[in-house]
């Protein structure tokens, strides 16, 4: 779990035009972008088969007080904010009312409590973003031309990767905004692992793998 209190700057830096053949061979180097240091030349394209499966959102971990003992590490490791600030925080950033996410090749299914809406997407290209900071991470870009399906017109991807890699969470920004409205969205991240998970395995993965 990480700050996203990087801001975006300028304009983000288009990059549709290289967007190539999808590849079925997948490279599990595990480059993170999260580093935010990185070429735009090293970002490859991704296909959905990287986030196949079967997510749930960690917004009710946090509001149950499961992802406190996060936020606690956060506050002695950090020490930028208490943990009530912490809290609000990440209960802006975590926030949705889907609170599950099943995908299946290019469909992908959006589950609000037992009522569900579904579509095919189709791969947008990727942007980088650069940061005040000074760094940069990269989103990608997928959208659907069924207007009836009731799911998002528009989802972008963000794990911390810049290549095709199966991540261990992401981030997902949806709606029927435009794309580029979309990419101006920085404090709104739904956030999403594995369904097979519990609450302590997802307190276990954040304070030890991240």
């Amino acid at each position: 779990m990480r700050d996203k209190k990087n801001r975006e700057t300028a304009e983000t830096k288009s990059t549709t035009s290289q967007i190539s053949e999808a590849k079925d061979t997948h490279n599990h180097t595990h480059k993170h972008s999260h580093d935010g240091e990185f070429t735009d030349e090293e970002v490859q394209n991704r296909t959905l088969e990287d986030w196949s499966g079967d997510w749930q959102s960690i917004y009710p971990f946090l509001l149950d007080g499961t992802l406190d003992k996060v936020l606690e590490h956060k506050v002695e490791e950090k020490q930028e904010k208490n943990f009530e600030e912490y809290k609000q925080y990440y209960s802006v950033g975590y926030e949705t009312d889907t609170d599950r996410i099943v995908i299946n090749g290019n469909t992908v299914e959006f589950f609000k409590g037992h009522m569900s809406h579904k579509a095919d997407y189709q791969y947008d290209g990727y942007r980088i973003l650069t940061y005040d900071s000074g760094k940069k991470g990269a989103r990608y870009l997928f959208s659907t031309s069924d207007d009836n399906s009731g799911a998002p017109k528009n989802i972008q991807f963000s794990d911390h990767n810049i290549e095709p890699t199966k991540p261990e969470h992401f981030h997902l920004y949806f709606g029927n905004e435009s794309q580029e409205v979309l990419l101006k969205e920085l404090d709104h991240w739904p956030t999403y692992y594995k369904s097979d998970l519990s609450g302590a395995d997802i307190v276990h993965d954040m304070l030890h793998h991240h």
